[in-house]
């Protein structure tokens, strides 16, 4: 569980967040949904320990031991290939990682530098990696911009699978609809506050056994 208490970021006089309550559970999916600009990424930056802020987060671990942060646009060093990168992060939790062909979901090139991937498939390396990491707390900044159909529907199946195996999942869009059909809990951030919040409740079958043989690798 994450338990957030009266935070605030400020980056200058510029007030970004202002007294963000909110607790998240395990094997549920939240959903932070505002505009650009409203907040979005600077709470998640603020939840995975990346910048200081106001206020109080309680977690039951160290957070970097076990979160897997998807960043809008993750860096990647120069002259790393696909499969070097999710090996580094694998390294990084002291996961072994065996035959990687295999769980290339998204049938990346990977032997490829990283840096000449298009933005979308820089997007779907960087989740790949964290999955493969086996974290038990998932932060997606807008997963789903600048990816193509077919890997939004992968995505979605994904996230899905990550609550039944009991993780906790945060997503973030600017577009409702987006979230509407995957989150437990949608919340409203308008301009650094929560204004909204709504409740969803949705059973969901993985029946795309092409898909599911790929996702079992990502307990």
């Amino acid at each position: 569980m994450i338990k957030i208490q009266n935070l605030s970021k400020k980056y200058g006089k510029i007030q970004v967040l202002n007294t963000i309550n909110l607790e998240l559970e395990r094997g549920k999916i939240y959903g932070i949904v505002g505009e650009n600009g409203s907040g979005k990424t600077t709470l998640f930056r603020c939840i995975a320990g990346m910048e200081k802020y106001n206020g109080k987060i309680d977690t039951i671990q160290n957070m970097k031991d076990y979160l897997g942060f998807l960043e809008t646009e993750s860096y990647f060093f120069s002259k790393i290939t696909g499969r070097e990168y999710i090996q580094l992060l694998c390294n990084a939790r002291e996961k072994e990682l065996v035959n990687i062909e295999e769980k290339n979901i998204f049938d990346l090139p990977l032997d490829k530098y990283a840096t000449a991937y298009s933005t979308g498939m820089k997007k779907k390396l960087a989740l790949t990696a964290i999955l493969l990491q086996g974290n038990s707390v998932f932060i997606l900044d807008e997963p789903f911009n600048g990816v193509d159909i077919q890997s939004n529907i992968i995505i979605t199946e994904l996230i899905h699978k990550l609550k039944e195996l009991g993780k906790l999942v945060i997503i973030s869009s600017h577009i409702f609809s987006t979230l509407a059909d995957t989150c437990d809990e949608i919340h409203l951030l308008e301009n650094g506050s929560f204004v909204k919040k709504v409740f969803k409740e949705r059973e969901f079958d993985l029946s795309n056994a092409v898909i599911w043989q790929h996702i079992r690798y990502f307990n």
